[in-house]
């Protein structure tokens, strides 16, 4: 009889990581919602978004940390990966 392999930490910290990335999107899209709701222009909460997310970047990683990021953002965007037309296999 065969056992299944049981996940290792790695595996599991990774599912952890991908349920908080989950739940801190759905937070995301009911501020955005809320702020559509009360008439705020997508580029104001897109803008102030990325702005408080630099903030808090910066206040935990440092400038270095944070161009690091920024860079990896970048790269991700030019493959395609925020693209709205992007299909998720």
């Amino acid at each position: 009889m065969e056992r299944m392999m049981e996940p290792s930490l790695t595996d599991i910290d990774d599912m952890i990581v991908h349920e908080k990335m989950q739940a801190a999107l759905e937070h995301q899209n009911e501020a955005w919602a809320d702020g559509m709701a009360d008439g705020i222009e997508p580029e104001i909460i897109a803008d102030a978004a990325i702005a408080l997310a630099m903030r808090e970047t910066i206040r935990l990683h440092g400038e270095d940390g944070a161009e690091v990021m920024l860079n990896s953002l970048r790269e991700r965007m030019l493959a395609g990966e925020f693209s709205p037309q992007r299909s998720i296999q």
